[in-house]
């Protein structure tokens, strides 16, 4: 009787354990190293101004895009003498066209260029202090000692690639515009403003110290050239204007 009873209990305990569920506990993979930040390109070329209070609370800081030395554009060259010559330039200094200086659309007063003559390998280096030039597929219009330096008096214009080789410390805000014109006439230019500002939002009108007299139709108010060069694009293909730049307004 005692071995029937012990037999039992022992087929009791093995069906028991038949029905058990073991589970196996992996353990959880290792965190991996945090990877490095991912750095937009584009961010590479922008230098960032100290934040404002309004950022310091939250909000984007203030960025003024200022490209990098070694930016580099390609395109022509032209130069400027008289009767641009003693007069205050776009930075407010005086032109002196026999000084190694020269006109620029987009980058920031103060910032130097290497300008190399593509057709006689000849350089130069000169500073960023004036507007232009307006006239497309041109990128700088050189001072007339700079225009010297590579031989371009002659010929008037040259095909050049410029070199940014260094920036200035400190870059004040300033937005980006569409030039879409320049009149002699203020009221024909104000009614080019008008319609400009019913179709894209914001239009203003520039008199440039260099040049008084001409009066140029801003369109927009772009944070960014890329921003404003959109614009551009949007401009000449839905009102047929060609004669369309990007210009940094470095008075806002």
């Amino acid at each position: 009787m005692r071995n029937v009873l012990a037999l039992l209990v022992t087929v009791l305990f093995l069906s028991g354990c038949a029905h058990k569920k073991y589970t196996r506990q992996i353990p959880s993979p290792p965190a991996s190293p945090a990877s490095p930040a991912t750095v937009d390109p584009a961010s590479r070329a922008a230098a960032t101004s100290t934040p404002t209070s309004a950022a310091a609370a939250g909000t984007a800081p203030v960025t003024t895009p200022v490209p990098a030395a070694g930016y580099i554009e390609a395109g022509v060259a032209s130069w400027y003498g008289h009767p641009y010559h003693g007069r205050p330039a776009a930075d407010g200094e005086i032109y002196d066209m026999e000084q190694l200086v020269a006109a620029h659309r987009t980058l920031p007063f103060d910032t130097w260029v290497r300008v190399y003559d593509l057709d006689n390998n000849k350089n130069v280096e000169v500073r960023i202090i004036d507007r232009g030039p307006f006239v497309d597929g041109r990128i700088i219009d050189l001072s007339h000692a700079a225009a010297q330096a590579i031989s371009l008096i002659g010929p008037g214009i040259a095909n050049v690639r410029l070199e940014v080789i260094r920036t200035p410390a400190n870059v004040p805000p300033a937005v980006f515009a569409v030039q879409i014109g320049a009149f002699h006439d203020p009221q024909s230019a104000e009614r080019v403003r008008v319609q400009m500002a019913a179709r894209y939002g914001a239009a203003r009108l520039v008199e440039r110290p260099e040049n008084p007299g001409v009066w140029r139709v801003m369109v927009g108010a772009e944070a960014s050239p890329d921003a404003a060069r959109a614009l551009s694009s949007r401009i000449r293909k839905e009102s047929g204007e060609r004669k369309a730049f990007v210009v940094r307004l470095d008075s806002e």
